[in-house]
């Protein structure tokens, strides 16, 4: 232990042989020496035997070691200011610990001449630990903290501050000195901050603060922040502190919504506390007030037994007994009673939560009522004639159930559907998930298929991943084709497990009787191929059996000879679908359309072909024919004296992934003499995070060109909103299924898709455009609600390149 003593600015000049030139008195006081006894000296005789500062033995009279010694002497210019920790000797007392710093002096050529050696941090062994603790620099101690440092001064500006500061926020150092700090956060919480740093000047206060620090590049990181006055040499300074919450955050959030799943979920969950013989009630559920009757204030601080029934299931208690004392988990059906004495089974699964220890301290309570289930007198015949995973109808129970609506349909001459219902990608969610996960979503898909349907309709698990549905007593195929467009869609959204959310769709085929079969192995064979055709045609497809669906191949192969000639035939055309401005009436935009006068299908529209365009990679020419006849309606409105009123082309991904892609564009603009901003580049939001790094090079290029970046269908992905940010998105288009969804008789609950979506586009300050608006009742919401363009066919219906310019000369009436 080394007691910290006054140096006094002790400090000696070394000759460039090593030996002490001049002294002065704080050498003479600090180590008891005075001058004339110590000028002369090697510096080496002033340390402790043992001790060195990697220099050959000064002492020496040998010429050897004396060149050798000014030679190090001479070298050590290379390193001045370093310092050494060393061992002094002192006349008349014990050794010291100090830091030797040793500075260079060089004559007017630039060569050394000699050392100026300063003596500092001069303990004793009897110096405090807290004192050589507390002389060590702030500059060495802010580096090594785990979290940021930051001091600011009273302008608000950074003074000082440690790497992960700059970490955190991206900034350079000249960038960290020139930014105040409420810049680090967005607008609306930069008030909060700058009142927490005026109470630290003004009052003293030392303040918390949970904020988002914004980096350079906009991510955001959660911190926890601190601050408090410091004086400094007679100014006031904010000396603070930052952590990193954002494990923190992740945790409050997933606790939240545990929270909100145990509040949620149908079966009542009680959580008890182990209390030696007791296990006291500390928690239920809203579905265990429901199931029980009992009210979670009646209940908590009470032990769960109360509610057995006496005199019954004497075996199964005891089973539980046994499990509490051992604490294990176990499963029991037994019979409980209702706070109004109703007795009901209960079908009770109970685990044991363990402590940080590892020890027991709670158990969870899932509480079932399966009162139905065991007054149900044909559960023999329910085993026999269900899949065992989900509970519907197995492979036997089907063809019974299939033969016998085919009887009374034959006697009652209505119709029945067959769909056929196959997972899309099962083996991945297996593989990617596990079989537990797949088991999992088979039976969240088995209850959407039970809730899309009738009573009296059918559902079935055929094999893996397989279901199948006997619609009865069908008025009509367009009653069918709703019924199973909302199976469709509610096989779209995605089923939770474990904290995740799995993917999940399905292709479906339908075949009817009598049109497509009359046994039910004929119709369920026929709803198996037009299954195939819907996997092979796109994700998520619904396909009615057609005769000619065995013929497929074929099919497509004389698709796409067809495609290969269209454009030379002169086959392709155009429509312009204008977008009216939602506060003047007047036309906003165009939407280039693309059709096909097919000579023996008549005019195809985009879905029947350009996919398979896209697969063959056929699009690109397509894309770029599209693009050609844009640019020369632009320049035939330019030459109508018509500008302002841009275009909007809608490309895919195979073609913006083409090296000449906006390149072919700046030619196109250029040939026909036109400005960059007549014409706007389309994406539908799911292509946007099949490849980020290719579509955000592609925004890059289309900015500097000057052309605005439109988003498609926005809604129906899962685009990060961050994401759409940095790509400076010029506008964005509500998906269609949002649109649609605005009634007229539920105004609320329809409308709040298209109202939040219209929310999120304003709050990134893009405009926002509704897009197939077939309704009033959709205009006017859309209108209300701040859309600043609508299309649709309540306002024009596509129309040829002459309509169009007609349409611009004389809109529409309001």
């Amino acid at each position: 232990m080394y007691t910290s003593i006054v140096t006094e600015n002790a400090a000696f000049l070394v000759d460039d042989t090593g030996r002490i030139a001049s002294w002065n008195a704080g050498c003479e006081h600090l180590l008891q020496l005075p001058a004339d006894a110590a000028i002369g000296k090697p510096m080496i005789d002033l340390l402790e035997a043992g001790q060195a500062i990697d220099t050959p033995d000064p002492a020496s009279s040998s010429d050897t070691a004396l060149a050798a010694h000014r030679t190090h002497w001479r070298g050590l210019a290379a390193n001045h200011g370093q310092t050494n920790t060393v061992m002094l000797r002192r006349a008349r007392a014990g050794p010291i610990q100090a830091n030797l710093t040793l500075s260079p002096q060089h004559d007017l050529e630039g060569k050394v001449q000699s050392w100026i050696v300063a003596i500092d941090n001069v303990q004793d062994e009897t110096t405090p630990e807290a004192a050589i603790v507390g002389r060590t620099p702030l500059s060495t101690i802010v580096d090594v903290l785990p979290g940021t440092f930051y001091a600011i001064n009273r302008a608000g500006r950074f003074v000082l501050w440690n790497r992960n500061h700059e970490r955190i926020t991206g900034l350079t150092r000249d960038e960290t000195a020139a930014t105040r700090a409420v810049e680090l956060f967005d607008l609306r919480t930069r008030p909060l901050v700058a009142e927490h740093i005026r109470r630290v000047f003004e009052e003293g206060a030392e303040v918390e603060l949970e904020a988002d620090v914004q980096a350079r590049d906009g991510r955001e990181t959660p911190m926890l922040l601190c601050g408090a006055r410091v004086t400094c040499d007679g100014d006031d300074y904010l000396f603070g502190m930052g952590l990193d919450i954002t494990r923190l955050r992740t945790q409050e959030c997933e606790l939240r919504l545990r929270e909100r799943a145990l509040h949620a979920a149908s079966n009542g969950i009680v959580i008890t506390r182990i209390d030696g013989h007791d296990c006291p009630i500390e928690y239920v559920n809203p579905a265990f007030e429901r199931i029980t009757g009992y009210r979670a204030d009646e209940v908590l601080g009470r032990d769960s037994r109360f509610m057995g029934a006496p005199g019954m299931d004497s075996n199964e208690r005891a089973r539980l007994r046994e499990a509490v004392a051992a604490r294990r988990e176990v499963n029991v059906v037994l019979r409980n009673m209702r706070k109004n004495g109703d007795i009901f089974w209960n079908d009770l699964t109970i685990t044991p939560v363990l402590d940080e220890h590892g020890r027991a301290s709670h158990f969870i309570g899932v509480i079932m009522d399966v009162t139905a289930i065991k007054q149900r007198t044909a559960h023999l015949e329910h085993e026999v004639n269900h899949d065992a995973l989900t509970g519907l109808a197995n492979r036997n129970l089907l063809w019974d159930r299939l033969e016998h609506a085919l009887h009374l349909a034959q006697r009652q001459k209505s119709l029945v559907a067959v769909v056929l219902v196959d997972l899309n990608n099962f083996k991945a969610i297996n593989d990617t998930h596990g079989h537990e996960a797949g088991d999992v979503v088979l039976k969240v898909v088995a209850k959407r298929l039970l809730a899309s349907v009738r009573d009296s309709d059918t559902v079935a698990r055929m094999s893996g991943d397989e279901f199948v549905m006997v619609l009865v007593n069908q008025p009509s195929l367009r009653f069918t084709l709703r019924m199973i467009e909302r199976l469709r869609q509610s096989l779209t959204q995605p089923v939770s497990f474990m904290h995740k959310e799995i993917a999940v769709g399905a292709s479906l085929g339908v075949t009817v009787y009598p049109h497509d079969g009359h046994s039910a192995a004929d119709l369920v064979r026929a709803a198996d191929v037009a299954m195939y055709h819907a996997k092979a045609t796109g994700r998520n497809e619904i396909h009615f059996f057609s005769s000619d669906m065995k013929s497929t191949t074929d099919a497509r192969q004389k698709l796409d000879a067809g495609m290969a000639h269209a454009i030379e035939r002169g086959e392709l055309f155009m429509l312009y679908q204008p977008c009216i401005d939602a506060r003047s009436g007047t036309v906003k935009s165009f939407e280039a359309l693309l059709r096909w006068r097919h000579p023996e299908h008549g005019v195809l529209l985009p879905g029947a072909f350009l996919s398979e365009a896209e697969e063959s990679g056929r699009i690109v020419q397509f894309g770029a024919w599209v693009l050609d006849q844009a640019c020369l309606f632009l320049r035939e409105l330019k030459e109508l004296g018509v500008t302002g009123v841009p275009v909007s082309v809608n490309v895919s991904a195979r073609e913006y992934m083409q090296q000449d892609f906006v390149a072919g564009i700046a030619t196109r603009l250029a040939l026909h003499g036109l400005a960059p901003d007549s014409l706007q580049i389309e994406l539908r939001e799911e292509t946007l995070m099949r490849n980020p790094g290719q579509v955000r090079d592609l925004a890059g290029q289309l900015r500097q060109l000057g052309l605005t970046l439109s988003v498609d269908e926005f809604g129906q992905g899962m685009t990060d909103l961050g994401f759409l940010r940095e790509l400076a998105v010029g506008q964005l288009k509500l998906s269609k299924e949002a649109v649609h969804a605005i009634a007229d008789d539920e105004p609320r609950d329809s409308s709040i898709m298209a109202r939040t979506l219209i929310d999120i586009g304003h709050n990134l300050r893009m405009p926002v455009i509704g897009d197939a608006i077939e309704t009033r009742s959709q205009m006017e919401f859309l209108k209300e609600h701040g859309c600043e363009g609508m299309q649709g066919a309540w306002f024009s219906e596509p129309m040829p390149p002459d309509a169009a310019r007609e349409l611009v000369r004389n809109p529409l009436p309001a």
